[in-house]
């Protein structure tokens, strides 16, 4: 079982974790490999996070949302970059749906309560944060004279001027958009008010065109920043990828709002970092140099 469960992440590493850092050792990976390990950690250091469940028999996730309700959310207990998730879950028949489709990518499935917010990603280090960003599903405009279609075409165009590709991604006007928009009465012919944002699929990620602002770290509360630094500790970690959710956003204490911690990378994707589509780039240099300064055992073995 080891070595199946060896093969598996290796190959998982070598497919979809191109662009990854690897700076920690193997114990630190090993513990932050899916989420239901995330949770349990969360939970011992008082964490904020959302109620939820790991199961592999679906009929426990169906009794799960009669105890707690809908909005929820469904993922694999392992994956990366979004990949099998669903949310947000609003009734029993998306329920089973998200469920199917989650156990194609692994057979574990996570359930937990969903919280619509602001949603980032923050890259904390030994002592300090390193970046933060706030990222959004692919969404267009309304100018109140162009259709959905040109204004995909439009924001395309902007991404190719900035040099964002292949990091970000293009808008496709694909199925899986069309019939995003369709739920929403839409079609690409709609012409949005001005003003109005269109959002083109619910993934927070980038292959569906997806994007990135950077968040200035002053902006950040002091209590949130120790947060972050203490979920790093509890992990014993020299870098961490957190994915969290802010009912009101990061610039506000956690303590006044809902939040939601989600889980931790070990081997956050780094590379989107250079390349937001809102806000100003970082200079990330100096927190590269330090963090090749460390000697990490064990950090080519999965």
């Amino acid at each position: 079982m080891q070595a199946i469960k060896k093969a598996v992440y290796s190959w998982i590493s070598q497919k979809y974790m191109n662009g990854c850092s690897s700076y920690n050792n193997l114990e630190v990976r090993k513990s932050c490999r899916s989420k239901e390990q995330a949770r349990a950690v969360f939970d011992q250091g008082n964490v904020p996070h959302a109620k939820g469940l790991i199961f592999f028999n679906p009929f426990k996730a169906h009794s799960f949302a009669k105890e707690y309700g809908f909005p929820l959310v469904i993922k694999p207990n392992v994956s990366g970059y979004s990949r099998g998730s669903y949310f947000p879950i609003n009734n029993y028949r998306e329920l089973w749906k998200a469920i199917f489709l989650a156990k194609i990518w692994w057979p574990t499935t996570v359930v937990e309560q969903y919280l619509k917010g602001c949603n980032y990603r923050v890259v904390a280090i030994k002592g300090e944060l390193m970046s933060v960003i706030e990222r959004y599903p692919p969404t267009v405009t309304g100018d109140g004279t162009q259709s959905i279609s040109a204004l995909i075409d439009e924001e395309n165009a902007v991404r190719t001027a900035m040099k964002l590709y292949p990091t970000i991604y293009p808008i496709q006007k694909n199925e899986q958009t069309i019939n995003f928009l369709k739920k929403q009465n839409l079609s690409m012919d709609s012409v949005p008010a001005a003003g109005d944002v269109i959002t083109l699929f619910y993934r927070i990620s980038l292959a569906p065109g997806g994007t990135v602002r950077t968040v200035e770290k002053s902006t950040i509360p002091e209590d949130n920043k120790q947060l972050f630094l203490d979920v790093l500790e509890m992990f014993d970690a020299n870098i961490l990828g957190i994915d969290v959710i802010f009912e009101k956003g990061i610039e506000h204490s956690y303590k006044d709002q809902k939040c939601i911690f989600l889980e931790v990378n070990s081997r956050p994707y780094l590379k989107m970092h250079d390349y937001p589509r809102f806000g100003e780039k970082e200079d990330l240099a100096p927190y590269f140099q330090k963090l090749d300064q460390l000697d990490i055992s064990n950090a080519d073995t999965y």
